[in-house]
């Protein structure tokens, strides 16, 4: 990749409080009033990767709310997600990112075909790139959760999928399909961060490898389950067999509010429950729970009990708490799959990034979720970037 080669990130849900707490910790990186504490790519291991910098990098993205970014920011400093130094040094440049904030697709107020809800998305996108010359835009959805996506044949083929996208009369695609969509359309590497459909739908992935476009998901893997993918492996290799593992989140914010919808909280059960099972080698008792509790505000807390067994039968148990801000968490990441999607992209690479399984916890086209394997193959990866 060419030295100093511009490059956008487009955040699908760019008001929301991990694209905010992404877009604060950018610009406090650029600003030196912040260090790489959370950030990958910053690690010595990943020292050589032909990355791109922070001062590379340039924010916009798509959101149906409306609240300013500088305003949101405000309301995370509060909650303690990042201090208060830190938004008073980055206030001014929020705005400008805000700017870039175009009006997303929402499935209530949209009239017409969905082929030309996606048009726009493509134009925004390309217009984006345009406006600050950018050699390519990786979009990141970082929206709300969404329901589980029901099937339809459609969901299999490209050509008949783009027939249905056509007509007035159908809504094919939910809205985080439909954002990846119109970010591959636009000649965009995507990345899923969330557990809704996206970019899984095979004929999406069609339209990837059509376009020779690099993509990788799901679900990014930021406190409760990376402490599972961790211990997990710890079990199995000692021969200590896991009975049940069961776990409670309590959360709060836009997250315990979309959450606390049973059919929406589905998608997250199941991306954590298949990669337990693929830890263990086994299915095994593992109910989870997730409660909305308001007055956490942006604070999430995850509590696990894990049964177990050992020599001569003898039962015995783990419980361990974790207690952070998710999004706090999370933002680095956001900046990580960008700059490594990025170098990706600029190698000429395309398809399911199965390396970057690191960062999700139902990582797309790999069935690896030990930690200390993905991460192997992550500094692997990187190195021939």
């Amino acid at each position: 990749m060419p030295a100093h080669e511009r490059t956008g990130i487009w955040l699908i849900g760019a008001r929301g409080s991990v694209a905010t707490t992404a877009a604060v910790g950018l610009l406090a990186l650029r600003a030196g009033v912040a260090g790489g504490g959370g950030c990958v790519t910053e690690l010595p291991a990943f020292a050589g990767v032909p990355l791109p910098g922070w001062d590379d990098l340039v924010l916009g993205g798509h959101d149906i709310v409306h609240t300013p970014l500088e305003k949101r920011a405000e309301q995370l400093a509060h909650a303690g997600v990042f201090g208060h130094s830190v938004f008073s040094a980055v206030r001014s440049g929020l705005a400008e990112v805000d700017a870039e904030i175009r009006d997303g697709y929402h499935p209530a107020t949209h009239t017409g075909a969905q082929a030309d809800a996606a048009a726009r998305l493509t134009a925004d996108i390309r217009a984006f790139a345009d406006r600050h010359d950018l050699a390519r835009v990786v979009v990141v959805n970082v929206s709300s959760t969404e329901a589980p996506c029901p099937h339809l044949p459609e969901h299999d083929d490209l050509d008949a999928l783009e027939a249905a996208l056509a007509d007035p009369a159908r809504a094919v695609l939910p809205s985080s399909s439909l954002s990846a969509y119109a970010a591959l359309k636009a000649g965009s590497p995507y990345v899923e961060f969330t557990p809704s459909a996206g970019i899984t739908l095979p004929a999406l992935r069609q339209l990837a490898e059509r376009e020779g476009l690099p993509y990788a998901g799901c679900d990014g893997k930021t406190g409760e389950t990376l402490l599972r993918t961790v211990l997990a492996p710890m079990f199995s290799a000692r021969a200590l067999k896991v009975r049940s593992w069961a776990g409670t989140n309590l959360l709060g914010g836009g997250d315990g509010e979309t959450l606390a919808d049973p059919v929406t909280a589905n998608s997250k059960l199941e991306s954590k429950a298949r990669g337990l099972a693929a830890l263990l080698g086994e299915d095994v008792t593992a109910p989870l729970h997730i409660d909305n509790v308001p007055d956490l505000g942006e604070i999430k807390t995850a509590w696990d009990h894990v049964s177990f067994e050992g020599f001569l039968g003898a039962r015995m148990s783990l419980q361990f708490t974790w207690t952070g801000y998710d999004s706090a968490l999370a933002a680095p990441l956001i900046l990580d799959l960008a700059r490594f999607v990025t170098a990706a992209h600029a190698g000429g690479q395309s398809g399911a990034l199965t390396e970057l399984g690191f960062f999700f916890k139902d990582p797309l086209g790999s069935d690896e979720h030990r930690f200390a394997e993905q991460t192997a193959r992550l500094v692997t990866w990187a190195a021939d970037l």
